[in-house]
């Protein structure tokens, strides 16, 4: 028996909807079996008696809903294209049953029509989203289909993130323990001369993945806001006025916006030949206003849900929005610090160098950006003007993917990324401030040189794991090399405890 498609699969061949995102590809086959293709996604193979009833539109609508993975944007192009009378038969059919309850809702949520329902629709509530499935929202019940919708967003903006065995792995980790372990191993003066550092580091790191390096000023500018973090009413922080003085703060004066963009913005580089190559194609000017409000609404929506699921889910929209031409990045970083800050993963006065560990495994970060911007970029159909300017010919075909993202891979980026940023950059930090100290003694009782001198000699050393630069000892030679290998000594004795 040759496969067929099934669900996802079916809807998009029957429709003709070509590069649509698929993270789970069904088939009907004689057999069971399940694999992973080679662009990440899962492809599954059902046996005969899981194919849809009635080889429709519906039947695969509702396959999907079982089996598949809930793909908002595809549901949009699905349900632009779907007869409405079909589906209202289904619902007459059988008006209280799981499925036609949500599809039903679900249309209406998206297209904003109300369908011609003749029979009631009774029963318990039931939740919109498997909770074993997905991660979801606070609940709001809709009366009409009985309906607990439990989504993470609204209309404007609503992310899907799915329960993957690796993202339910990574939430087990309990951070707020490792962080206390941390503050039992080392002093309460050593923590707070590391956060101290780590503010500045944070900064610099954030700029540096712009290959920006910053002015004195815009450094302290950003450590000021970085402290700001959390304090305020998130509906605040994300109003458009707030964010374009955050935005005028940590850009250089000649990009600062007086508001959101009102202009076509991509991403992208000029090759070797004078090419460009476009990255990311940004949503238009026209849905940055309801998607960022979206975004603010997702936060109120998501309370309850794990910390830095909520972290992703405001700082990797927010860039996607990228509502600004310049300094969305840094405000994305920042965002993330906002937010686990808010929501008491970190306490006040409080970092951890999420930038400076992107900055370390950049593949890493392009990666989990290039997830959602490559597919898109296969979708999207621009033109560029004489000018230079760039227009989009087929909003109305990837607004959905824009409105809809499934963040479920920047999720499991973040978690990552938090974790092992505790783990080796933190730890690295206090351990080598506490062994500092003690260095600088040791150091200080070889030789009696001037501090500045005496920490410019630490840094080279620890810079080079232990190992005195030979390119760097013409700047001391007032030390011999009898005594650079004391130091090394010294060093290692030190650090190797």
């Amino acid at each position: 028996m040759a496969l067929q498609k099934a669900g996802s699969l079916w809807l998009a061949a029957h429709f003709e909807l070509s590069n649509y995102r698929i993270t789970h590809k069904s088939y009907i086959g004689t057999r069971d079996k399940i694999e992973l293709a080679y662009d990440g996604s899962i492809e599954q193979t059902y046996g005969p008696k899981y194919a849809p009833k009635k080889v429709t539109a519906i039947g695969h609508i509702e396959f999907m809903f079982k089996y598949d993975d809930l793909n908002l944007d595809l549901l949009v192009a699905v349900f632009r294209k779907l007869e409405e009378q079909e589906l209202v038969n289904y619902i007459n059919e059988s008006p209280s049953g799981r499925y036609s309850r949500r599809i039903g809702y679900l249309y209406e949520w998206i297209t904003n029509r109300k369908l011609n329902i003749t029979n009631d629709i009774i029963g318990n509530y039931i939740d919109l989203l498997d909770t074993e499935r997905y991660l979801t929202g606070k609940i709001i019940k809709n009366a009409r289909w009985r309906i607990n919708d439990n989504l993470l967003g609204i209309q404007e903006f609503c992310p899907i993130i799915r329960k993957t065995q690796s993202l339910k792995m990574l939430l087990t980790k309990d951070i707020r323990t490792e962080i206390e372990g941390l503050k039992n191993d080392y002093s309460p003066e050593i923590f707070q001369r590391a956060s101290q550092y780590l503010y500045r580091k944070e900064t610099r790191s954030s700029y540096e993945i712009e290959s920006e390096k910053p002015s004195l000023d815009r450094v302290d500018r950003f450590i000021t806001i970085l402290y700001q973090a959390g304090k305020e009413p998130f509906s605040d922080v994300m109003a458009e006025e707030n964010l374009t003085i955050l935005q005028n703060a940590i850009v250089d004066p000649r990009y600062a916006q007086p508001g959101f963009r009102d202009f076509q913005n991509y991403i992208g580089q000029t090759n070797y030949r004078g090419e460009e190559i476009y990255h990311y194609i940004c949503p238009p000017p026209t849905m940055v206003d309801s998607m960022m409000k979206g975004l603010t609404a997702t936060e109120e929506k998501t309370l309850g849900t794990p910390e830095i699921v909520r972290a992703a889910i405001i700082a990797f929209g927010f860039v996607f929005i990228h509502p600004f031409e310049d300094g969305n990045g840094r405000i994305h970083r920042f965002l993330i610090h906002d937010m686990l800050t808010r929501d008491g993963l970190l306490g006040q006065g409080m970092i951890i160098p999420i930038s400076a560990h992107m900055l370390q495994n950049m593949a890493e970060y392009d990666t989990v950006l290039e997830d959602y911007s490559k597919p898109l970029i296969q979708r999207v159909r621009f033109n560029i003007s004489e000018s230079g300017d760039l227009s989009i010919d087929n909003t109305d075909d990837i607004s959905s993917y824009f409105r809809y993202p499934d963040l479920t891979m920047q999720s499991e980026y973040l978690a990552k990324t938090i974790f092992s940023t505790i783990q080796q950059d933190l730890f690295e930090e206090l351990f080598f401030l506490e062994r500092y100290d003690e260095l600088k003694k040791k150091l200080q009782h070889l030789i009696d040189m001037p501090d500045k001198r005496l920490s410019d000699v630490i840094m080279y050393l620890h810079q080079n794991k232990g190992v005195f630069p030979n390119r760097r000892k013409k700047q001391f030679e007032e030390i011999t090399e009898v005594e650079f290998e004391a130091i090394e000594s010294i060093y290692s004795a030190v650090f190797s405890r």
